[in-house]
């Protein structure tokens, strides 16, 4: 049986060096309880430490949380690995942590990047520097993403900074991606309007909350049989009767 699933699958914890404090894994998942979504997803900057956490916590409120990593490859373009079991968002770091930039983290400069657990008390900090590119390619972290079975997303590609269209002005026709993800600013028909490099991709808008109150700003829902990786590819796809639909942006 179909059912729909409110949906906001690009969401950042503490641990990203960008985002707030008090978005710790535990606050995230009661914040998305609080604004009545199904399914979550976390991908902090090039790491997936906290997906453990957000996945337990999202286990004991009932809400299903997908792990994930919001990769920065070497073109500084952001792109998503979303999968079911935490293990594959923790291979997918493996392979990011050998790729990325020497240095450490500037807490003074970039910011503190907590590792927490589903209790909210903190585990650690992560010293690396999160918030730089990795010598990824698109076409490695697309094809590593893949080889774990996860989703490929283009992140937020309304947006200058850090995507696809931002920084090539075009989608590689050879990509192997199963959606774009647009910002809380503009709606799937006027991304097909102002960005002709989006035809033909399936798009849905996610929030990309580094803050608590950013989170299910811009939900998508869902038409699925569960709240899964493989459903949510068969909705991009249109396929058995599985399909999203968009929810009005907010100001």
């Amino acid at each position: 049986m179909l059912k729909w699933f409110r949906a906001d699958l690009h969401i950042h914890t503490c641990l990203s060096p960008c985002a707030d404090l008090t978005i710790s894994p535990k606050r995230a998942v009661a914040r998305a309880v609080k604004q009545q979504l199904d399914m979550i997803a976390i991908c902090d900057h090039n790491s997936a430490e906290n997906v453990q956490a957000a996945c337990a916590a999202g286990k004991r409120c009932g809400l299903t949380v997908l792990p994930g990593i919001e990769i920065t490859t070497r073109e500084e373009v952001h792109l998503l690995g979303i999968f079911d079991r935490p293990a594959q968002a923790l291979e997918l770091q493996a392979a990011v942590y050998a790729r990325l930039a020497d240095g450490k983290n500037d807490e003074k400069l970039f910011g503190s990047q907590i590792i927490a657990n589903e209790f909210d008390e903190v585990e650690g900090y992560n010293p690396r520097l999160l918030i730089g590119a990795t010598s990824l390619s698109l076409t490695d972290g697309v094809r590593k993403i893949r080889e774990l079975d996860g989703l490929v997303v283009a992140a937020h590609v309304d947006r200058e900074a850090f995507s696809i269209i931002g920084q090539l002005g075009f989608i590689p026709d050879d990509l192997d991606l199963d959606a774009l993800e647009l910002s809380s600013r503009t709606t799937p028909t006027q991304a097909r309007k102002a960005l002709p490099a989006c035809a033909g991709y399936p798009l849905y808008n996610a929030s990309d909350a580094h803050e608590l109150k950013d989170i299910g700003r811009t939900p998508t829902r869902f038409r699925l049989a569960a709240p899964t990786v493989r459903e949510l590819r068969r909705a991009f796809r249109s396929t058995g009767d599985r399909t999203l639909r968009p929810e009005p942006l907010r100001g």
